[in-house]
């Protein structure tokens, strides 16, 4: 599924603060920016990414245990 990219029609972008506002209440929503001022809202992973997701996040953790660097995140 592709990104929806919304244009904004006016001359000013959103600021840093309109746009954490934004986010904090859609947190459900994956939203980004692009250098223009328009606003990205991201799809979920399909399947695939999120099994090459899940994939890459055990490899990562057997590798912690053994190293004991840190923590990992999803």
């Amino acid at each position: 599924m592709n990104p929806l990219i919304l244009n904004n029609p006016q001359s000013t972008p959103i600021t840093n603060d309109q746009f954490f506002q934004l986010c904090a209440a859609n947190r459900d929503l994956k939203l980004e920016r692009t250098a223009k001022g328009g606003l990205i809202i991201m799809p979920p992973t399909g399947g695939e990414t999120s099994k090459r997701n899940s994939d890459i996040n055990f490899e990562l953790n057997l590798w912690n245990r053994q190293t004991k660097l840190g923590i990992t995140f999803d």
